[in-house]
């Protein structure tokens, strides 16, 4: 599954930029899934498993990345841009980044420090104060390379880090996309819905219609979630380990979850000898906001993986965590197919 994920973290998809990703995906589920494409374009697939299934259920995982989009050309050629999705102002300056359908390579610039002045000194930039550059001379021979509305991306290669870390753009939420994927590659048990969901960072645009087309049961929502172990943080605070396994939330800020399915995930985890953690902050949001919501109600967990550094140029994240995740998943597929986790 990790080259998959490295092949996905590379693609660039913003919300409602997701053409790249979702060719990926669809080319991968050619001749494995019964596959429509709606209007927003989310991809819903059917894939039947080798028993049929009492209940619906709806496994699911964004496309998208955070990112940003132009919004305007100087007359000096520069690129002013919009974040799409939650990018912190801190992560942005002086990133590299590739703007539009042919990759244009440009970098995030600001004012030189020499030429700041004592109130802007030591201040994080506004994102209104920064553009782009992309090398042009001038407006003309920028709108010859990029046009407004346009997109931009991080740019991050994939980079295993010590024994167990890995480092990449887009982890949030391309795992889930790759973790969907390998149970496709390797078969299911039951009947079930996977969903490949747009436009999740700017507002769980994408999972209300497909939950409103899938009508299901119990929906799986696949994950990563902020993992703040980090030097200054209080254990309190750390919202999950890496290396402590996958996270099954009880409370987000988008969602209150299910008790008896979140008590019932760590039962199946611990029956199975998977490694398995809660969060330990109310902090965030996923599709399961806008899912768990639809059709007079779905009963919806979510399982994240734990990644640092999430919507930023660069996350990191644990192998033996992503593990945890791929084994709890089908377990949880097959308890929720025969609606045995109530």
């Amino acid at each position: 599954m990790m080259q998959l994920l490295e092949q996905l973290c590379l693609l660039n998809g913003t919300s409602g930029r997701e053409e790249r990703v979702r060719a990926f995906i669809l080319q991968r589920l050619s001749g494995k899934a019964d596959v429509t494409v709606d209007p927003l374009g989310n991809v819903l697939a059917f894939v039947k498993g080798r028993q049929r299934a009492k209940k619906t259920v709806m496994f699911t995982a964004h496309m998208d990345e955070v990112g940003f989009i132009v919004t305007y050309i100087t007359d000096e050629g520069y690129l002013k841009f919009s974040p799409v999705g939650g990018v912190d102002d801190k992560v942005i300056v002086g990133r590299a980044v590739t703007v539009g359908e042919e990759d244009i390579p440009g970098v995030i610039g600001i004012k030189a420090i020499h030429l700041t002045d004592k109130d802007e000194s030591g201040k994080v930039p506004s994102v209104d104060t920064l553009y782009i550059d992309i090398g042009a001379k001038n407006k003309a021979e920028a709108e010859s390379k990029v046009h407004v509305g346009d997109a931009a991306y991080f740019i991050s290669d994939f980079k295993h880090l010590g024994t167990h870390k890995i480092k990449a753009k887009a982890i949030d939420d391309r795992f889930g996309c790759a973790v969907m994927l390998d149970m496709i590659d390797q078969g299911v048990d039951y009947d079930c819905w996977f969903c490949f969901l747009v436009q999740e960072e700017v507002g769980l645009r994408g999972a209300g219609p497909a939950a409103f087309r899938v009508k299901p049961d119990y929906a799986v929502v696949l994950e990563a979630t902020t993992a703040a172990d980090v030097a200054g943080v209080k254990p309190e605070d750390s919202v999950c380990i890496q290396g402590n396994g996958a996270v099954v939330s009880f409370m987000d800020r988008s969602t209150v979850y299910n008790r008896t399915l979140f008590q019932h995930a760590f039962r199946l985890a611990a029956d199975h000898g998977i490694a398995c953690q809660s969060k330990t902050t109310v902090a965030g949001g996923n599709d399961a906001g806008a899912i768990h919501k639809a059709n007079g109600g779905v009963y919806t967990l979510t399982v994240s993986l734990p990644c640092r550094y999430i919507h930023s140029a660069t996350s990191v994240a644990d192998v033996r965590d992503m593990v945890s995740c791929r084994a709890l998943a089908p377990l949880l597929l097959n308890a929720y197919a025969n609606d045995t986790a109530l």
